[in-house]
């Protein structure tokens, strides 16, 4: 039986590599985590008979990564994985050349500049005033609360902090509420920063399945009541990255449950607004009780680069959450909070131009993958991306072959708490459609490399575990 990093790499895959094409796709493994810090790698001996190369070319390979920080070879201690010196973050090497659809996200709706130009009075109008304002401009929050009440959940402007951006917005809710150790529900597939920030506050993640079609209510809620976790995230509509949305029977039950064994539900909405043609409209999960908190933001409306998040909660977390917020940061930008006021004063041609995006999008990218025999694209009726089945266990595979066509696109795994759903891979439909169609076309070259590397019988592949 092969070693992890043979299975990772795909011993055909890579068979006539060179040394530096070697170590580039085991930096490719690390960097996205497929690969762990302190993890042991085989033998120069044993990876070169895995892999059918020769001992020198692995030996260079591993070289290379040693050089560069990558592994850490101790005599007699065989070779372990590392990082550089210095190493933040997996940020990904973009060329001119190359597309990132490691971010699902669109450019800056049309309105942005005249909603910028608009919000200079409102700017002028707080020059006299300290600057600093901890919940938030008042009429941004009662922007953000209409909205609510409006969707279904009454909202007061008490209970909205204005954030900056949707993970600023969770980190303040989960700094305030948490203890270390403590259990928390996640879905699985989910967002990979929101689990990011889960395990570095502490918390011990329990998955529960989550699909195009939807989530099991069942499994969901017996983890609720079986484990009794302190708190749970969920992004109820248009899922990222599955595009599914929940619905109001699940919400209710879920929420009930969630009442029943204290389990604080967090709510992420910052994909809610990215309707294409669903056709029906849920109530907001917050609607169904008084407890749950919920953040969204503009980023994925409006802009990325406008950094406007929010909370909705109920006024005792809303005041734990301002006592406790003044240690890391004294309020958002003013200039973006007039800006996001203006914004959303029109949210109907925002709404109206984000869902004529998506729908160009969406079709380039079926397009696309219609002519990539072995992948199918499921109903995706809104959100930022299509969670594609590959038929097959090559998530990683076909991801570091996208690499190779400088097309950078995360692995299914990327998604998830413990290393599951090969066989799923996040397309987003939120580039302009000449770029998907260009992304598509690369990710049809990747495709054939693997499918040729793995002798064309995917349907002889075992199912990838999902939890």
């Amino acid at each position: 039986m092969g070693s992890r990093l043979t299975e990772l790499l795909g011993a055909r895959q890579v068979s006539g590599y060179s040394a530096s094409r070697l170590s580039a796709q085991i930096r490719a493994l690390i960097l996205d985590g497929r690969l762990t810090v302190g993890e042991r790698l085989p033998s120069e001996r044993a990876l070169a008979v895995e892999l059918q190369r020769s001992r020198s070319t692995v030996t260079r390979a591993y070289d290379i990564l040693d050089t560069e920080g990558y592994v850490d070879r101790i005599h007699g201690g065989g070779t372990r994985v590392t990082l550089p010196h210095g190493y933040l973050a997996p940020v990904p090497i973009v060329s001119e050349t190359s597309i990132d659809m490691s971010i699902a996200s669109m450019d800056s709706t049309p309105g942005l500049y005249d909603a910028t130009v608009r919000s200079l009075p409102r700017l002028a109008a707080l020059r006299s005033s300290s600057g600093y304002e901890l919940q938030g401009l008042p009429e941004l929050r009662e922007a953000v609360a209409r909205r609510f009440t409006e969707r279904g959940a009454a909202t007061s402007p008490d209970e909205i902090v204005i954030t900056a951006g949707a993970m600023h917005a969770l980190n303040l809710v989960l700094t305030t509420i948490g203890r270390r150790g403590d259990r928390v529900l996640v879905e699985q597939p989910t967002f990979p920063h929101a689990i990011e920030a889960l395990r570095r506050h502490g918390y011990r993640t329990q998955p529960t399945p989550v699909d195009e079609d939807g989530w099991d209510p069942r499994h969901l809620t017996g983890v609720l009541l079986g484990s009794r976790p302190q708190a749970a995230y969920l992004i109820p509509d248009f899922h990222n990255p599955t595009g599914a949305t929940m619905k109001d029977a699940e919400r209710d039950t879920i929420a009930a449950t969630a009442r029943s064994t204290g389990t604080l539900l967090i709510v992420d909405e910052t994909t809610v607004e990215l309707d294409i043609d669903r056709g029906w409209s849920p109530a907001p999960m917050s609607s169904f009780s008084p407890g749950v908190v919920t953040i969204g933001s503009m980023s994925k409306l409006a802009w990325g680069g406008l950094r406007i998040g929010w909370i909705r909660a109920d006024r005792r977390l809303v005041a734990r959450v301002l006592a406790l917020r003044s240690s890391y940061d004294l309020g958002t930008a003013l200039l973006e909070q007039c800006i996001a006021a203006e914004l959303l004063a029109d949210l109907p041609s925002l709404k109206a131009h984000v869902s004529a995006r998506l729908s160009a999008g969406r079709s380039a990218v079926a397009d696309g993958l219609a002519a990539i025999d072995g992948i199918r694209m499921p109903s995706t009726p809104g959100g930022l991306s299509a969670w594609v089945d590959l038929g097959a266990p090559v998530s990683t595979a076909l991801s570091l072959a996208a690499r190779e066509q400088q097309l950078i696109l995360p692995p299914g795994p990327r998604f998830t708490t413990g290393g599951v759903l090969e066989r799923r891979m996040r397309i987003p439909i939120s580039f302009p459609p000449a770029q998907a169609a260009d992304a598509m076309a690369r990710l049809r070259v990747a495709w054939e490399h693997v499918s040729q590397s793995d002798g064309g019988a995917f349907g002889d592949l075992p199912r990838s575990a999902v939890v």
